[in-house]
């Protein structure tokens, strides 16, 4: 008998010398009514990907917020995340490669 093992396991690119525990949230059953914050983080055509998905999710009744990062070479800086944080139920982050 084959066990299939469910867990999952998200990386931080950031440092993994010491990996922190994060509980993974649960999704939300729909995207109606809620704000959805899209994160470009600055490389090209990053922003092409985001304008075709904030279409498909108007177009399911959520509400978008964009936001971009300075660079794609560093971590959003603190008052940017703030500003996700409070004000976006759920987060899709754009990347371009």
């Amino acid at each position: 008998m084959t066990t299939i093992n469910t867990a999952r396991f998200v990386l931080d690119p950031t440092s993994e010398r010491n990996p922190s525990q994060r509980q993974i949230l649960a999704r939300p059953s729909s995207l109606k009514g809620l704000t959805v914050g899209l994160l470009d983080i600055s490389k090209a055509r990053g922003d092409v990907f985001l304008d075709q998905l904030e279409r498909r999710l108007i177009g399911v009744g959520a509400s978008v917020k964009r936001f971009r990062k300075p660079t794609f070479t560093k971590p959003a800086p603190v008052d940017l995340r703030h500003e996700i944080a409070i004000s976006c139920n759920v987060v899709i982050e754009a990347l371009a490669d």
